[in-house]
């Protein structure tokens, strides 16, 4: 039987979920819950760039199948996952837009156990915990615009290296051992007396895993958070939502199989933003409405300083 090999990472080392479907080894390729509030702006111009520190936490038991019904299979996956980032803007224009470039270095820690169950017995059990680096990925490409003060426009291009560690027999694992490509686009907008609504939208272009013979098909997603700004601190309600657009392709895959998933996620957003203090973003979501993956919570905070 194929095994579970989860899982992905963000911009500053987002962990996600596995399931026994839905690209291979049921996990998106990158992972949701990266962004909430700013989307659409990038960091300033500065000397030495922006670094960032991304720790989060990932859990969940619940495990669904086509349709959202619920898997008869026993399964727990819990990732915390720290990224580290750097961005460089620079005063460069290219589009009629400020240049920059960056790049994410994350770490997993990863505990998985699963019970196959056929015919009212468990047939097959298997656990692990990995401690690793995860895939690394680059951003050659990011550009700002602000068309007005209270409104900004980014895009990026990201590319996802196998340069985790992976094991084709393991449970999890950190790396994914392919190549993914992917156009981003964020937009936020705050109105006069300081509501804010940031969205962010990605494509997820995978190559083949050279081990399995697998190719995970096009996943796209949407993170969204609309807050209410008070003083230095914005506060409201973030999430995602997750859909895989085209099928897996695999040798192994019947005609009209092609493991596609989805899933929303929902929860309090908050972010802190001063001048000369590190900014502070932080979230806790719950997935729901999943199918062919895993639904749980995750808890995420970030923080950058430009210098």
């Amino acid at each position: 039987m194929k095994k579970i090999v989860p899982v992905c990472l963000a911009l500053a080392g987002m962990a996600c979920a596995a399931s026994s479907s839905a690209t291979e080894g049921g996990a998106p390729t990158t992972p949701m819950g990266t962004y909430e509030f700013g989307s659409g702006f990038l960091p300033p111009t500065t000397p030495n760039g922006t670094f960032g520190l991304r720790t989060a936490y990932y859990t969940t038991d619940d495990l669904r199948t086509s349709g959202g019904r619920k898997s008869p299979n026993d399964f727990s996956l819990d990732v915390l996952s720290v990224g580290v980032a750097y961005i460089r803007m620079t005063d460069q224009m290219l589009f009629g837009a400020r240049y920059g470039f960056g790049g994410v270095l994350p770490f997993f820690d990863m505990r998985a156990s699963l019970d196959v169950k056929a015919g009212g017995r468990t047939v097959f059990q298997d656990d692990a915990h990995v401690l690793a680096q995860a895939d690394v990925q680059v951003m050659p490409i990011m550009l700002a615009w602000q068309p007005a003060p209270n409104m900004g426009v980014s895009a990026q291009f990201q590319i996802q290296a196998p340069t985790g560690e992976y094991e084709q027999d393991r449970l999890i694992n950190p790396g994914l051992n392919h190549w993914t490509f992917s156009p981003i686009v964020g937009f936020t907008y705050v109105t006069d007396g300081g509501l804010e609504f940031s969205t962010l939208s990605q494509l997820d272009f995978n190559t083949r895993n050279t081990d399995t013979d697998y190719r995970s098909g096009v996943e796209y997603r949407n993170e969204f958070a609309i807050g209410q700004h008070v003083d230095a601190w914005t506060l409201g309600l973030g999430g995602y939502y997750y859909d895989q657009i085209s099928d897996d392709k695999s040798p192994n895959l019947v005609s009209e199989d092609g493991n596609q998933a989805r899933v929303w996620a929902a929860g309090p957003a908050i972010s802190f933003l001063s001048p000369g203090l590190p900014a502070v973003w932080f979230h806790v979501y719950k997935e729901f409405d999943a199918e062919n993956r895993t639904e749980g919570y995750n808890a995420a905070v970030r923080v950058a300083y430009s210098f």
